[in-house]
């Protein structure tokens, strides 16, 4: 197995079989492009005091396994709020597009006793999950999975723990947008609420929403797929991470027959 899902290749990065996705063995799975264009984002015009808040993505046709080439430009600046704009090419032709919200952080004393929800159970009281697509090097080799609730083996929502084995970048330790934004693209296949042998249901984008960022290598995605018979869906995805509640994350669907 390879020790990343990318290297570095000149002023690009170069995917190694670890980003294989479920439905086409020569296109990635969109989470490590998706943890590419949020590395980028944090990367462009950093500015101590600020976080990413959202980032929505656009997939604008399949990610080969080769070399990528990510940029990122700050479009609009601001001392409060910037909104930063990212893309992903092969070199020739856009695959991604990404626009994020960076807000400034200030400390504050909110009221006591506001709504908090509790944490799920941890990963340590999950079942491993062993995803359904074959083969010997994928994203589904990358990634740990410890399912509290639901499985790659039930149909319906699901509530699972996912934490990379390896990181984004060799040699670089991911940070926490990195790790959610890996896992945050898999609402849709840890809830699958059809059968991986008969059905496709792709998401054509991805957007997370992060009042806080996550602390530890895992995270949390408590999902569910609601897939319509006009051919279109949707997955809801609840972030945390083991001290709360993160953030949101939510897909539109292509659902279809194989």
């Amino acid at each position: 197995m390879a020790d990343a899902f990318y290297t570095r290749d000149g002023d690009g990065y170069r995917a190694s079989g670890l980003t294989r996705g479920p439905w086409d063995p020569d296109a990635q799975h969109a989470g490590p492009p998706s943890a590419l264009l949020a590395r980028e984002i944090e990367a462009c015009e950093p500015r101590d005091g600020k976080q990413v808040v959202r980032i929505t993505l656009e997939i604008l046709r399949p990610v080969p396994l080769g070399r990528l080439v990510p940029s990122a430009k700050v479009v609009r600046p601001g001392r409060s709020v910037e909104l930063i704009e990212a893309s992903l090419s092969d070199g020739e032709q856009e695959l991604m597009r990404a626009r994020a919200w960076r807000i400034r952080i200030e400390p504050l004393v909110l009221p006591e006793g506001l709504p908090k929800e509790p944490p799920p159970p941890g990963p340590e009281q999950g079942e491993p999950g062993v995803f359904p697509v074959t083969g010997s090097e994928g994203y589904w080799t990358a990634m740990d999975y410890r399912f509290v609730r639901g499985g790659f083996d039930e149909v319906g929502p699901a509530l699972g723990w996912l934490r990379m084995r390896v990181p984004l970048v060799a040699g670089e330790q991911p940070s926490p947008l990195v790790r959610v934004m890996a896992a945050a693209d898999s609402g849709n296949g840890v809830s699958a609420i059809l059968d991986w042998n008969e059905w496709l249901f792709i998401n054509t984008d991805l957007s997370v929403h992060l009042h806080r960022l996550p602390e530890g290598e895992w995270v949390c995605l408590d999902a569910v797929t609601i897939p319509e018979p006009n051919g279109i869906g949707m997955a809801d995805t609840k972030l945390w991470d083991e001290r709360g509640a993160i953030g949101r994350a939510v897909q539109s669907l292509l659902v279809g027959r194989r």
